[in-house]
């Protein structure tokens, strides 16, 4: 989601998309949120 979020958030600045940054940049807010809260428990679980 991270990665996600970045390609969208470049490619809106690049292309001068506002709409993309904007999506790009609440995707990349959120997945690093995810990343570090731990869902579920207080272990994290590598699969």
């Amino acid at each position: 989601m991270v990665v996600l979020g970045l390609i969208l958030l470049i490619i809106g600045l690049i292309a001068n998309i506002p709409i993309l940054t904007t999506i790009g940049a609440i995707l990349l807010v959120v997945g690093l949120i995810l990343n570090l809260v731990p869902v579920g428990g207080t272990r994290r679980r590598v699969y």
